[in-house]
C-alpha cells in the first residue's frame, strides 16, 4: 500500500457511518446500481463503513443515521439536484456538485446555453419544436436530460431526423438538435481543481452511444490521447473552465468534440459519471497514478472536508 493510500485511509477513518446512493427509478437504474456495487466495495477496501442505499426502495428517514452520502445516482432523480436539494435539507452532506449545478449540468440545452453566454465552444443547436434552425446535416438528437447516450441518434436526412426526435421524446419532453462535428471524441475528468489525463474515444459504431459505453469490446480508450502537449493542456483548461462556469465541484466529467480543423467543441457534463469496470473517470484516475481506491476516497473526503 503506498504512502498516499495509507494517509488517506487514516484521514477517512475520522468519517461516520456512508450511505452509498445507487439504483434509483431513472432509465440509467441498472448502471447506476454497478457503479454504487463498485463505489461500496472500494469504501469498504479502505476500511470505511459503508452501505448501498438503493433509492427506489429507501426510506429516505433511514439516512438520519449516516454522517454523509456518497451520490452514485445517474440520470433525474439523482444527478439532477432533487437527491442533492432532499439531502440539503436534511443537512447530511453529500459528493459531488450542489442543487443548482447538477439541476443545469443535467440539462444539455441549459448547460450549453451557459457555455456560449460564457463565450465557451459548444455545437450550434435547437430545441425541437421551439427554434428550428438549418444546420444542415449530419444531426445529433438527444433527450434533453438523459444521460449514457440513451435515446441519442444520428442522422442523415430530414426523414431520419422527424423520426429520432420521435424517439427521443419518448425519453424527455425536451429534445435537442445539435450539430454533428466529424472529428476525434474526448472525455476529461475533473477532480477537485485538477483536471486528470484526457481520453480520446474510439468506437467503429457511429458514435459513443450505449453499446459502446457499457457492452461492447471494440471500443478503444486511449490515454495518453494523442494531442502534443500544447494542445492537451489547451483541452484540460477548456474542460476545467466548462466545469467550473456550470458551478460544479468536487468530481465530474466533461466530454469534448475536436473537429477536422483541430477546434474544440464541448458537448456536456456529467456530474455524476459512471464508476463501472467500463467507465472513464476511474480510467483517468488510473493514467493519474491513482486506483479506484483511491479516487474512490478521495472524492468523499474531499465533500467531507468542505461540509462546513
Amino acid at each position: 500500500m503506498t504512502d498516499a493510500l495509507i494517509t488517506l485511509k487514516n484521514k477517512l477513518a475520522a468519517i461516520g457511518p456512508v450511505a452509498v446512493l445507487c439504483g434509483g427509478r431513472s432509465a440509467e437504474r441498472e448502471v447506476s446500481l454497478r457503479s454504487g456495487a463498485e463505489v461500496h466495495s472500494a469504501l469498504l477496501s479502505l476500511g470505511v463503513n459503508a452501505v448501498c442505499v438503493d433509492t427506489a426502495q429507501a426510506n429516505f428517514d433511514a439516512l438520519d443515521d449516516f454522517a454523509i452520502c456518497f451520490i452514485a445516482l445517474h440520470g433525474r432523480g439523482g444527478e439532477d439536484g432533487v437527491i442533492q436539494g432532499a439531502l440539503e435539507h436534511m443537512g447530511i452532506p453529500y459528493t459531488g456538485s450542489g442543487v443548482m449545478a447538477s439541476a443545469i449540468g443535467m440539462s444539455k440545452i441549459h448547460t450549453k446555453l451557459i457555455w456560449s453566454g460564457a463565450g465557451l465552444p459548444t455545437p450550434a443547436f435547437y430545441l425541437a419544436g421551439v427554434a428550428e434552425v438549418d444546420l444542415g446535416f449530419p444531426l445529433m438528437v438527444k433527450p434533453a436530460h438523459e444521460g449514457s447516450s440513451i435515446g441519442m441518434r444520428k442522422v442523415d436526412d430530414a426523414a431520419q431526423l422527424a423520426e429520432a426526435i420521435n424517439e427521443a421524446a419518448a425519453y424527455d419532453n425536451e429534445v435537442l438538435v445539435e450539430r454533428w462535428v466529424q472529428g476525434a471524441e474526448f472525455t476529461v475528468a475533473v477532480l477537485g481543481d485538477e483536471a486528470l489525463p484526457p481520453i480520446r474515444l474510439e468506437t467503429p459504431n457511429s458514435f459513443y452511444d450505449y453499446n459502446a459505453k457499457y457492452q461492447a469490446d471494440s471500443t478503444q480508450y486511449i490515454c495518453p490521447c494523442g494531442l502534443d502537449g500544447d494542445k492537451e493542456e489547451e483541452l484540460k483548461q477548456l474542460a476545467k473552465k466548462a466545469f467550473q462556469v456550470v458551478g460544479c465541484s468536487g468530481w465530474g466529467r466533461v466530454d469534448v468534440m475536436q473537429d477536422q480543423q483541430g477546434n474544440f467543441f464541448l458537448l456536456e457534463v456529467n456530474t455524476v459519471p459512471g464508476m463501472t469496470d467500463h467507465s472513464l473517470v476511474p480510467m483517468a484516475a488510473r493514467a493519474s497514478g491513482r486506483s479506484f481506491a483511491q479516487l474512490v476516497g478521495e472524492i468523499l473526503l474531499q465533500a467531507w472536508e468542505r461540509r462546513s
